[in-house]
């Protein structure tokens, strides 16, 4: 947790599941991690799920269309296994509109449009990771990348289906675990390997799928990453901080104190390597389905276990590793009623035991626990004349602990119960959508004498229309969402801390506005957002100007604040000879935020980056290069410093040798080739943990 290294606030500044919901699923035409237009989902089922690289699937949480929900990004397949890391953070990164907490290479959660945290929902096939990466940023994401089949993105309007806390937005990982259809083969094994340069990654994944007769499908898997401290392009501090250290080696060279001065210049100037960051990782699991004509139900138990390093500010606490483990069983169920104005009814269940200990040298620092269940339940309506929806109800609990020395919140309970509706009219080429959210949760600390409960109503209302046959799309979205603050926005106590809670806190509410624009003219694709909105009682953590035990004390506020800014993506093929195809492409993101009546800005939004790359490719191979330019970031908080910007070239090849169907996919990619310093503003700890230096990685895909 984050009060466990006082240096990183001072100078930088769940849960548990039981839940129901088996997801629409549909075909889309683009392949990688494209914008995905969401009316493209209404005719597929879960039988779809085993396609090859060239098709998208959309998961819509609910059915038929996902116009309110348009901005929505899949990445799967090569491009997948090209990203893959150790975190999912880190993995998805490279997305428009995405960035990453990146406190160490063993946790690193997502940033939608500078949201993170608890306004971030990170899923597992539609359900909460019931992890605790939610409460610190050096928590680690209980969900194992190596293992997933295909990772959605939803920002915006979209994340309301998933819970009022996903202001920002929410990332749902999909595995296939409890099998959604028969193999079509006997025996159906998807591999991974690769190895990597910058940290001595090895890492690999293996799964496999087998028919147990006409009905019954079978599934297990299990995944290994091991690696290194990573390697860095240079100084592991950032220019002030190196220059503070000497300062203050100097100083204690000029008292006498040759050993400590010795010390601390050794610190201020360490290079090349991130101490204390390396990761160890395994998981596995088995799953079961029946499925038939009339539905599917199925069942699945996996293990979860890392072990990572937290890198430490130089000179300051050492030798800190994060031992995580977790079990989980889901379920998810279908029963089609074949007619009538039901359709369907899905289900989705899962449970969780989170434990992590938080490790000095030998000794046990903290601890936390956190056991829950999450369930959903969805009734799918028949489409009557254009006239669509789904509607249905979830519940939540979770018993969240921390215990030891620096256990930041009191023991405590979490439970939600949340009723919700999607309903869609389709008028020619335009529709109309609407949704509701009414969510009731309470938190319950017993032992600190201390019960809140809230109601939280939120809606959305979204209208598109539709320009011509080739899928071009204009619409626009509002929003009005309402969050009920969490335990340990209400509960975060100051003992041993850098942050105070405050349990008087009302619903944090927020406007929301997104209109994006989806041009496609022939093989050229276009699509451009803008968001904005505006909050009530937004909740953060400000500088109090109060001093413990000589560290910073910082004490959750609410205000007012306002967040805006735009996304686009683009490709288009330049020209074609002799079989290959070259193709440009380009990803921008900007983000602003503001809090109200001259609070200033908000803390660790990321500044404004662009991509463009160039790739050339064939049915068998496929060259590309890109330049990723980040600028500085100067728009900061009292309690922030500001970040520089840098310029990242990366390369890859791919070779299919069978071909595009072949099964086997060789890649080699060359990261960060001219070995700058990078720092992601988003991340407490980056004046201190620069991202990896130069990183040639080489991964084989198996696929038959």
């Amino acid at each position: 947790m984050l009060s466990r290294a006082p240096s990183i606030l001072a100078l930088t500044t769940a849960l548990t599941a039981f839940a129901i919901l088996v997801p629409a699923t549909a075909h889309a035409q683009d392949a990688g991690a494209q914008q995905v237009e969401a009316g493209a989902a209404a005719a597929a089922s879960d039988d779809d799920l085993h396609t090859p690289d060239d098709a998208i699937i959309v998961t819509a949480p609910y059915v038929r269309s996902l116009d309110l929900f348009g901005n929505i990004s899949i990445i799967q397949g090569d491009d997948l296994a090209r990203d893959l890391r150790g975190q999912i953070g880190d993995t998805l990164a490279r997305q428009a509109g995405v960035s990453a907490t990146s406190f160490s290479p063993g946790a690193s959660r997502p940033v939608l449009r500078g949201f993170q945290g608890e306004r971030v929902r990170v899923l597992t096939d539609g359900l909460g990771a019931i992890d605790a990466s939610n409460t610190s940023a050096d928590h680690a994401v209980a969900i194992d990348p190596l293992t997933a089949e295909r990772v959605e993105i939803l920002r915006g309007p979209a994340s309301l289906l998933f819970g009022s806390s996903a202001i920002g937005g929410a990332v749902n990982i999909f595995d296939r675990r409890i099998p959604r259809a028969m193999p079509e083969a006997p025996l159906h094994i998807d591999a991974l390997a690769t190895y990597g340069s910058a940290a001595d990654e090895r890492s690999g994944g293996l799964s496999i799928d087998v028919p147990a007769g006409s009905q019954i499908a079978l599934h297990v898997d299990g995944a290994y990453f091991n690696s290194d401290d990573i390697r860095i392009g240079g100084f592991q501090s950032t220019p002030a901080l190196r220059a503070a250290g000497i300062a203050l080696a100097t100083q204690q060279r000029l008292d006498g104190d040759t050993a400590l001065a010795d010390e601390t210049l050794g610190a201020a100037n360490q290079f090349g390597t991130l101490a204390n960051s390396a990761v160890r990782t395994y998981s596995g699991g088995a799953g079961i389905s029946i499925i038939n004509a009339g539905g599917a139900l199925g069942v699945s138990v996996g293990y979860y276990d890392t072990l990572y390093g937290i890198p430490s500010f130089p000179g300051g606490e050492s030798g800190v590793t994060i031992d995580l483990k977790q079990w989980r069983a889901d379920l998810r169920g279908e029963v089609n009623f074949g007619g009538g104005f039901i359709d369907r009814l899905r289900i989705r269940a899962g449970f969780a035991d989170y434990i992590h200990r938080e490790v000095i040298g030998t000794e046990i620092g903290t601890t936390f626990t956190n056991q829950g269940i999450e369930a959903r339940a969805e009734l799918v309506q028949a489409n009557r004349n254009g006239w669509s929806g789904a509607s249905g109800l979830q519940y939540l609990h979770r018993d969240f602990d921390a215990i030891g020395d620096e256990a930041f919140v009191p023991q405590n309970d979490t439970e939600q119960f949340a009723l919700f509706t999607l309903q869609e009219v389709r008028f020619g080429a335009a529709s109309v959508e609407l949704s509701g959210r009414y969510e009731h949760s309470s938190v319950d600390a017993r032992t600190i004498g201390i019960a809140r409960s809230f109601n939280a109503f939120s809606g959305a209302i979204g209208g598109s229309v539709e320009l011509g046959d080739g899928g071009s799309k204009i619409g626009i979205n509002v929003s009005r969402t309402s969050r009920a603050p969490s335990a340990e926005e209400l509960l975060h106590i100051a003992t041993q801390s850098y942050e105070r809670g405050d349990p008087t806190f009302d619903l944090e509410r927020v406007w929301s506005v997104e209109a994006y624009a989806r041009l496609r003219g022939g093989p050229v694709d276009v699509q451009i957002t803008a968001f904005s909105s505006w909050f009530d009682n937004f909740i953060y953590a400000a500088q109090t100007g109060a001093v413990e035990d000589d560290l910073p004390v910082f004490a959750y506020a609410q205000g007012d604040a306002r967040y805006y800014g735009l996304e686009l993506e683009g490709s288009a093929p330049l020209f074609t000879l002799g079989g290959y195809t070259l193709t440009s492409d380009v990803t921008a993101d900007l983000v602003r935020a503001r809090l109200a009546n001259g609070g200033g800005n908000v803390p660790r939004i990321p500044p404004l980056r662009v991509r463009g790359g160039l790739e050339l490719g064939s049915a068998t191979f496929t060259l590309r290069g890109e330049v990723e330019w980040t600028d500085d970031q100067r728009r900061i908080a009292p309690s922030e410093t500001p970040t520089d910007g840098f310029t990242i070239v990366n390369a890859s090849a791919e070779w299919k040798p069978f071909g595009r169907d072949g099964g086997i996919t060789l890649l080699l990619s060359g990261n960060n080739l001219f070995d700058v310093v990078a720092r992601r503003h988003a991340s407490f700890t980056k004046d201190f943990s620069p991202l990896a230096g130069r990183d040639i990685r080489l991964t084989a895909r198996l696929s038959f």
